[in-house]
């Protein structure tokens, strides 16, 4: 039975004094300053004490390549599916986002299960939650749920930022599923047209059986097509409505800032963007929009989207002085997040008459050959340094598993990084991949 949410928020830890409350704090500053890669392991390891649980599920169409952020149990955390998360943030209760102790349907098994709403839309999943002792859900969970909705914020807005090593990682991750995804659809597709078309056949003699059969394999096709086609909702936004996100974006720019931003719609009808392309796009155009206005005497700024079919063609144009240049460290993270999608950005100042700049972003992933670990010439506790790293978890807990110091951990990394080709854990991770 779930259990109603009505009381006020208190520390995570039942002791007297600031001590709990500064640590509770301290805590959640490790877990918002974590990576998209990693923050479902930090903010797990923060709520292991207060709500011991197996797995921790994230769930937020923020993010397109990786919609699902997970730790725990392998069972649970490799086998639960985006269907089984919809449904499970369908049964939350009208005016509630918050229960406790109810079974839900997760990795293929009924479990019982903490879950938790945002306003942004994300869930977070608690499986086979136990609380400390000493607590119950009425007094700890509305902290919870507010510790919840921070960190949802928090992955709301590292996607808007759309860092490089992020981009690399989302891409990589859209392409293997959309792959698998293909495949699946296309074998399942197929076995059910076939047994479709037995059952059809005049030379089956029980007309009622192959009627109830042929409901059911129709059905299976159907449900079948949805999970993809949700899939498809959570990789792909169509241009027009990412535009429309991109004018709101600026809202606060145009009314504070006293600036005229004037917006040259895209074609309704043009071809769907990739999530991170979306994404990136935005903060793109905001990031030049910034860089445009640092410049003297600029009033108006002109943002232009695109699309070709395979690429997402961005222009913005300024009426300044005209002096912009590759070399404004502004314009380096733009140009470092153009090129982690394998886009192409162009400057062009006329004195007198303003900059433009220009960005051709494509919608397709570069085919690229599969990387493994076997090739890097790790030892074998490079291998397991390496496995941990790739799941998010931070030296701390590395060297928890491994039972080594965290220099030793540091240096491991280290090591990695140099032999992989590596800037950084994220792209480390994302090679990983």
């Amino acid at each position: 039975m779930a259990t109603r949410i009505d009381t006020n928020p208190i520390e995570l830890r039942d002791a007297p004094g600031p001590a709990p409350f500064v640590e509770t704090l301290g805590a959640l500053h490790s877990v918002l300053s974590s990576s998209l890669l990693g923050i479902a392991p930090a903010f797990s390891q923060m709520l292991q004490p207060a709500v011991a649980h197996s797995a921790l599920v994230i769930f937020t169409e923020d993010c397109t390549g990786r919609p699902q952020k997970k730790a725990g149990d392998a069972v649970i955390i490799d086998h639960v599916t985006i269907d089984e998360l919809d449904a499970v943030r369908r049964s939350l209760p009208a005016q509630r986002s918050t229960v406790w102790g109810e079974e839900r349907e997760l990795a293929a098994a009924s479990r019982p299960v903490a879950v938790f709403g945002a306003s942004t839309g994300a869930l977070l999943v608690l499986t086979d939650p136990r609380l400390a002792p000493g607590t119950t859900a009425a007094d700890l969970l509305p902290t919870i749920a507010a510790l919840w909705e921070l960190v949802a914020l928090s992955i709301r807005h590292q996607v808007a930022a759309a860092p490089p090593a992020y981009l690399l990682d989302s891409r990589a991750a859209s392409a293997e599923r959309a792959s698998a995804i293909a495949e699946l659809t296309d074998d399942h597709s197929t076995t059910l047209e076939s047994l479709l078309a037995v059952l059809r056949s005049t030379t089956t003699s029980d007309e009622a059986a192959r009627q109830i059969t042929a409901d059911l394999a129709a059905g299976a096709m159907v449900r079948l097509r949805a999970v993809s086609d949700r899939d498809r909702t959570l990789t792909e936004e169509p241009v027009a409505k990412a535009f429309e996100r991109l004018r709101d974006d600026l809202q606060p720019l145009m009314r504070f800032g006293k600036l005229d931003v004037q917006f040259v719609e895209p074609p309704i009808d043009g071809r769907a963007l990739p999530g991170e392309v979306a994404h990136a796009g935005r903060a793109i155009v905001r990031g030049a929009v910034l860089a445009l206005i640092e410049q003297v005497d600029v009033s108006r700024v002109r943002v232009q989207w695109n699309c070709d079919g395979s690429n997402l063609l961005i222009n913005i144009r300024d009426d300044g002085p005209g002096d912009l240049t590759p070399d404004v460290s502004s314009v380096r993270q733009l140009s470092a997040r153009v090129s982690a999608l394998e886009g192409d950005l162009r400057i062009e100042a006329t004195p007198g008459w303003g900059s433009e700049i220009a960005v051709m972003l494509p919608l397709d992933a570069p085919s690229v050959p599969l990387v493994t670990a076997d090739g890097w010439g790790l030892t074998a506790r490079e291998h397991e340094v390496l496995e941990l790293v790739a799941t998010g978890a931070r030296n701390r807990a590395i060297a928890s598993a491994l039972t080594i110091s965290e220099n030793t951990v540091k240096f491991h990394v280290a090591s990695l990084l140099r032999k992989v080709g590596a800037a950084t854990r994220a792209e480390l991770a994302a090679l990983t991949r």
